[in-house]
Formats: structure tokens, C-alpha cells, sequence
């Protein structure tokens, strides 16, 4: 039984409590919040002791994972000091998307789990359900053969504004990971974006993709749709065959190569994923499982690693588009 405890309890936080209290191989132990009243809230609302400081819960409680779903700028900023507090504890840690909106810091966050021997996981929840893992196992068998381009869209309605950036760094980490997840490293980014009506951060991007296998790719993203429709949509293809994974976890499409029929997989009515925050549940199950094994930190999926990876991408394509559309050469 891993023991655990949630560092930020606004609405993503509070799913990570909800997703721990109802994990069978998980105790939630506390809670904590620099807001005392969000800390106090959410102690009432599932059992367990508030704190309002990381180390005064650090010293405190027995705990073996916990999860880090602070926000700040660009959702991001305040995960690094109590990241880099719970590594230092030597406990396992899982932080929200961004890693850190900030570069420096995030590539500091990993490097210091490295050195401490801590397991590091980033909540890249997007790839955490059945249809990502069967699309996986399709690539892995040779059903698609050689890829040979994998087009992302993800699209949502968020009318926030804040940085330049946010869309980019707030939103992307998810569109990135899932490019990375079915077509490995990325080479080369190209970056192109605009702005809509009445924004004033870059709220729409197209960028272009060389990966190091040789593949292409291109992710389409925007903050400026209505979420009345389809929000995400994956197609990967080789030269035997493609696949195209809709909205997260609600379908997946095999089409080969020279043959008529399908293979086609849907999210059952019964028995599937019941809406989003199931995704997060997912994550967290594969975080406390392999914690419970003992998974060599290296080896963590959806490490803090491939969190700093899609930060680096998304740095990237804003250092291309500040340059007017040059290419960035990440090799």
C-alpha cells in the first residue's frame, strides 16, 4: 500500500485525491495548500490531515508518493520548489503538466531525481488508455510498418489570457507527448502562429515536425475553438498501413494496406472510460503500480525526462516562431 499525498488542491488536485482515495494499492494520506482554505476543504472532503507548507508535511507524515498539481503562470511555475523538495525527501513524485514553464527549471527537476535516485513522472495523461496502449502495440508489431508521418490536432476553447505563451506551454506538453509516444525523438521544428480576434497571446499554431527515425509529422493547435466538437485527433501511418485515434480514448481506426476491412475499436458504453478524468486515473494507477514494484527510476513511464522532452519542443517552436519561422535543429 503506497501512501500518498497532493501538493495543490484546485480542481486538478483534487481528481489526483479522488484517483489516490479510490486506488486499492493507495492510502491518501494528506493534503497541502499555501491557500488554507483549499487545504482545509479538501481534508474535510476526504479524510486525511491539511497542511499548508511542503515541509512541514515532509517531516511530519509517512509518505511514500506525491503528487504535485500546484499551478501558477502558465500552469507551471509553482512546481518546482515543492518538486524539488519531495526529491530531495527521496519520495516518488508526479508532477503536473507543464514539468515547468520554465526550461531551466525543469531540466534541474529532472537532473536532481537522477542524482537522487528518486522516480520523477510527469502526468502526460493523454496516452494512459486503452487505445493509445492497443495503437502502441500495432506500431510494435509491424502493422504500419516504417512510419512515415504522424499528424496531431488538439484543439480546445480557453478564452484565458496570460502570457505569450500559454497556449503553448500550458496545452502542448499533452500534443507533444502523444507524438513522441507513437514516432519516438524529434529532430528538427518548424513553428508558424497567429493570433485571433481580440487575443493577445499567439492562441493558434501550426508546426512542423522532423523526427529522428526520418518520419514527418505536424501538430495542429489551437485555444480558440468550440469544445462543442471533436477537441483531438492522432493519425499515424507507414507504408503498410495507418491508424487515426479520435478524441483521446473514444475510438481507434486501423486502415492496411490493401485490404478492405478495418480494424475498428470503440469505448464501450459499459465498462469504459466514463469521461476525461478517467484518463488521470489511469495515470495514476501506472505511477503507483510501478512505484509498488520498485520500476528503476530510468525506467518510469511518462518519466519526468520525456515531461522535459516536450518542454524542450515547445521551447523550440517558440524560438521559431520568433524567428520568423526558422527551423530549430534540436539534434
Amino acid at each position: 500500500m503506497q501512501k500518498a499525498a497532493v501538493v495543490g488542491l484546485n480542481n486538478i488536485g483534487r481528481i489526483h485525491c479522488r484517483s489516490y482515495k479510490e486506488h486499492p494499492d493507495a492510502e491518501l494520506t494528506a493534503v497541502c495548500d499555501l491557500n488554507r482554505e483549499l487545504a482545509d476543504q479538501a481534508a474535510r472532503m476526504f479524510g486525511v490531515k491539511a497542511y499548508y507548507d511542503v515541509n512541514s508535511m515532509l517531516e511530519q507524515e509517512a509518505i511514500d508518493i506525491i503528487s504535485i498539481a500546484t499551478g501558477g503562470v502558465e500552469n507551471g511555475s509553482h512546481h518546482y520548489a515543492p518538486a524539488m523538495a519531495a526529491i530531495e525527501a527521496g519520495k516518488s513524485v508526479l508532477v503536473e503538466k507543464p514539468l515547468s514553464n520554465d526550461l531551466a527549471e525543469a531540466r534541474e527537476m529532472v537532473v536532481f531525481a537522477r542524482e537522487r535516485g528518486v522516480r520523477l513522472g510527469c502526468n502526460l495523461n493523454h496516452r494512459f488508455t486503452p487505445m493509445a496502449l492497443k495503437a502502441k502495440d500495432w506500431i510494435h508489431a509491424g502493422d504500419l510498418g516504417d512510419l512515415l508521418f504522424v499528424n496531431m490536432k488538439l484543439t480546445i476553447g480557453n478564452a484565458k489570457e496570460s502570457s505569450p505563451w500559454l497556449h503553448m506551454r500550458a496545452l502542448h506538453p499533452h500534443s507533444f507527448d502523444v507524438l513522441r509516444y507513437f514516432a519516438g525523438d524529434v529532430k528538427r521544428v518548424q513553428a508558424f502562429m497567429t493570433k485571433a480576434p481580440g487575443r493577445t497571446m499567439w492562441s493558434t499554431a501550426s508546426i512542423n515536425l522532423e523526427f529522428k527515425s526520418g518520419a514527418v509529422g505536424h501538430l495542429m493547435g489551437s485555444y480558440d475553438m468550440d469544445n462543442r466538437h471533436p477537441i483531438e485527433a492522432c493519425e499515424v501511418a507507414g507504408h503498410r498501413g495507418r491508424f487515426v485515434l479520435d478524441n483521446v480514448y473514444e475510438s481507434l481506426t486501423y486502415y492496411p494496406h490493401g485490404q478492405e476491412e478495418l480494424r475498428v475499436y470503440r469505448n464501450p458504453v459499459l465498462g469504459g472510460f466514463p469521461g476525461f478524468d478517467a484518463t488521470f486515473r489511469s495515470r495514476l494507477d501506472t505511477f503507483i503500480k510501478q512505484v509498488e514494484a520498485q520500476v528503476p527510476p530510468d525506467q518510469i513511464e511518462a518519466s519526468g525526462a520525456d515531461g522535459l522532452a516536450v518542454q524542450e519542443l515547445i521551447e523550440a517552436a517558440i524560438q521559431s516562431q520568433l524567428s520568423g519561422g526558422k527551423v530549430i535543429d534540436l539534434s
